[in-house]
């Protein structure tokens, strides 16, 4: 089993709440979304593995199970071409949960006109794979999101 954690804080919102209909209607995957903290942060890995796809605005991390999880950060966000998020590791990386990721400002974000709600989706799962989905509670960085069997 896969334990997914928050890779920022904020008020989890549910994929359907997401203003892209790519992530609400889970054609990514399903998982859940967090909106964040309207405050500089920094996004951290939300599982142990190693950084498979590396973006200013998402990244992929997968597990030794083969699991990969999606972290992105606002929605339309490439559109901002990396102004505003500092990459603080490398593609290939091995990451533990809680490691630094990107560096970001979600107020910004904001500012340029774009939503800072956070998809984070298990990739080539199954909505029924996933159990102990958080919904509608505010969460720390590091605070169980769903886990994946």
């Amino acid at each position: 089993m896969t334990t997914v954690t928050s890779p920022l804080a904020g008020r989890v919102i549910g994929l359907a709440a997401v203003p892209d209909p790519v992530f609400s209607g889970a054609m990514v995957g399903p998982g859940t979304a967090v909106d964040p903290v309207l405050e500089p942060s920094v996004a951290v890995a939300p599982i142990d593995g190693v950084v498979v796809s590396l973006h200013p605005h998402a990244f992929v991390v997968v597990d030794g199970e083969g699991h990969g999880v999606l972290t992105h950060l606002g929605i339309d966000t490439v559109q901002l071409g990396g102004v505003g998020f500092e990459v603080l590791i490398n593609k290939g990386d091995t990451v533990r949960r809680g490691d630094a990721v990107v560096r970001w400002d979600p107020a910004a974000v904001v500012a340029a006109g774009k939503s800072p709600v956070c998809p984070v989706v298990a990739l080539e799962a199954t909505a029924e794979s996933l159990v102990d989905v958080s919904a509608d509670v505010d969460v720390k960085s590091g605070d169980l999101l769903f886990s994946w069997t």
